[in-house]
């Protein structure tokens, strides 16, 4: 039992939660600010995008749409696909983080036309596995805007108890596969960004929690969703 006050205890533990609820909207955009250098730097490398825009330009080969709206339409699928796994309502916050990192890569790659980097486009692609991968880790660690694909991996790692590389990978390789038949374009970056990002976005987040002592709000294992049952007559 406790040796302080009952209000003192509760003041305590909403300190607390207020504490932990500031360093998520700390995080958050922390997060998506550093993926959004790494794209900017995985675009102006132009050795290959990610699977996503890989898929994404494949479609643009057979549809006259744009690569935001296939993207756009990608989320949709995932966030359904996520609801009805998880028997919940589709969260709307994938689409704000989606409509902000698009807009931080616009401004990012603006400021960088004005400037020079002293990186050859190896070492650039390298600066932007390292901003996606912990920029990924951030966002999900904070567990807002988390993106709908990573809700599908992380519903897979908590379901079939897949680490979150593996279910996280699998889906992009879907995504790779279908874009490169489509006709998509694949490059170095495309398989740096499969294998790299993907995979150490999970120790990132261990490291993270271990160094910083932030709480992972994004990998959290759920509380079980209650069976329905009827009353008996």
């Amino acid at each position: 039992m406790s040796d302080l006050p009952r209000g003192e205890t509760a003041r305590t533990r909403l300190r607390a939660h207020l504490a932990s609820h500031r360093q998520r909207y700390v995080v958050y955009p922390a997060g998506c600010l550093l993926f959004s250098g790494g794209a900017a730097a995985f675009i102006h490398a132009d050795l290959g995008t990610d699977p996503l825009d890989v898929f994404a330009l494949g479609v643009l080969e057979h549809a006259p749409l744009t690569i935001g709206i296939v993207q756009a339409g990608v989320a949709a699928v995932c966030l359904v696909a996520w609801a009805a796994w998880n028997r919940r309502r589709p969260p709307v916050s994938p689409f704000f983080t989606f409509f902000l990192c698009g807009s931080m890569i616009d401004v990012l790659r603006a400021v960088e036309a004005a400037g020079h980097l002293p990186l050859p486009d190896g070492g650039i692609m390298i600066v932007g596995v390292l901003l996606c991968t912990y920029g990924s880790a951030l966002i999900i660690m904070s567990g807002v805007g988390i993106r709908a694909m990573d809700l599908v991996a992380i519903s897979m790692t908590h379901r079939w108890r897949w680490p979150f590389w593996a279910a996280k990978g699998s889906l992009e390789i879907v995504l790779l596969g279908s874009g490169y038949v489509l006709g998509g374009p694949v490059g170095l970056g495309t398989i740096c960004f499969l294998v790299l990002v993907d995979t150490l976005i999970q120790p990132c987040m261990l490291l993270t929690t271990r160094v910083f002592f932030l709480r992972n709000h994004g990998l959290e294992q759920p509380p079980p969703v209650p069976a329905y049952r009827t009353d008996p007559a």
